[in-house]
């Protein structure tokens, strides 16, 4: 008896191809499995083309490099600018507020001055209405205003917000209870 030789089939674990169709710029080929896969062509035009396309990516990416220093060196500039605007027009403000702070400062004195002047006006009359105790009083207040509104007006900005400083921390409660009648007077006047 002969021996069977074994038959020999194909096996592949790979799917077989088969050409589908055929251009100049690339094949087309179809799996046996139903899938479809395309691979490059090297003709001449297929790389011309491929190194136009890349010519053109890297001139697109200098560009937008170009635009984006660009655009960092006017961020720059502006911001440049900004700052000094903003120094001016704060120095600016910062005198316009000091001699706004002079003139109210001159205007308090001449206030001061003013009601010092009616109260000693009216002494006499306390005088002969109330009695010479409440003249004396009103006398007194007189040349306590007098005498502040010279200080007010000898006196710096700076001094002044120095001595209103001390005085804050020496009394609060004071501070607080004189500002409440400053406030209350200012709306009284202006209403």
């Amino acid at each position: 008896m002969a021996a069977k030789k074994p038959s020999t089939t194909n096996k592949t674990t790979q799917p077989a191809e088969a050409t589908v169709a055929a251009t100049d710029n690339a094949t087309e080929t179809v799996d046996m499995t139903g899938g479809d896969t395309t691979s490059a062509d090297t003709s001449p035009r297929t790389a011309e083309a491929k190194s136009r396309f890349n010519a053109a990516i890297a001139e697109a990416k200098a560009g937008a490099a170009a635009l984006g220093d660009e655009a960092k060196v006017r961020a720059g500039q502006y911001r440049d600018e900004a700052k000094h605007k903003r120094e001016d027009w704060s120095g600016e403000a910062r005198n316009k507020a000091g001699e706004l702070a002079v003139e109210g400062k001159h205007k308090a004195s001449e206030a001061l001055s003013g009601l010092s002047r009616m109260i000693d006006e009216n002494a006499p009359t306390l005088d002969e209405k109330l009695g010479a105790k409440y003249g004396d009083y009103a006398r007194n207040a007189s040349r306590n205003l007098q005498e502040n509104a010279r200080i007010l007006d000898e006196k710096s900005l700076d001094e002044l917000a120095d001595g209103s400083r001390e005085a804050i921390r020496k009394s609060p409660a004071t501070a607080v209870g004189i500002a409440a009648l400053v406030g209350f007077m200012f709306a009284r006047l202006f209403r």
